[in-house]
């Protein structure tokens, strides 16, 4: 699970991330991610956990990447309720048009990254790059980490049987649902319905 700290993210330095994290600054809720390799947890910087050490942590640009790299979600702050970073807007259309075909399921079931690209008027390879430049993760990834956070604010906020859930969530079956949400937050769906929901902004 132990990674290199970027350098930067999104043009941010590590010391800058850093304070920002250390004050909870919700001005950069959804511009980058804290992981922690003690923990193996990702949470947002506004996250109102005991602050873990600096020697312990890296800093990725999406949920998609630190789901990546290994780490799960935090229960407490919940990233799937962060807000989308705005800091690819040099290829907006594009990753826009993208990331809306994904949310209506383009690659849910049988769908492809060509499909998509092509939908999107660009070259697979292209489309892959861009969203490595800017997710640090693939569509592929980002479109599984958007169906988890579908999922999760159903779970959440809503009464509706999991099945349902599942099938709203863009996943191909109960069980491939319930597989996935067990490994990212390692409890099944049922139990996380018991844990309530923080705000943290």
């Amino acid at each position: 699970m132990h990674v290199p700290v970027a350098p930067s993210v999104h043009g941010l330095d590590f010391d800058t991330m850093n304070a920002a994290r250390f004050a909870r600054d919700p001005a950069y809720d959804g511009i980058f991610f804290i992981a922690v390799r003690t923990t193996g947890i990702y949470c947002r910087p506004v996250c109102r956990v005991r602050q873990p050490l600096t020697r312990n942590i890296s800093f990725f640009p999406s949920a998609a990447a630190a789901e990546r790299a290994g780490y799960r979600p935090c229960l407490k702050c919940r990233p799937e309720s962060a807000p989308f970073c705005p800091a690819w807007n040099g290829t907006k259309t594009t990753v826009e048009r993208a990331l809306k075909l994904i949310d209506e399921g383009a690659l849910d079931g049988e769908g492809t990254v060509e499909a998509l690209a092509t939908r999107c008027g660009v070259g697979a390879r292209h489309l892959t790059r861009l969203f490595r430049q800017h997710f640090g993760a693939s569509p592929i990834e980002v479109a599984q980490t958007r169906r988890v956070q579908r999922a999760m604010q159903m779970i959440a906020h809503t009464q509706l049987p999991m099945t349902e859930i599942a099938h709203a969530a863009g996943f191909a079956s109960l069980r491939r649902f319930n597989e996935v949400i067990s490994a990212r937050y390692g409890r099944p769906p049922s139990e996380l319905r018991k844990v309530r929901p923080h705000n943290v902004t």
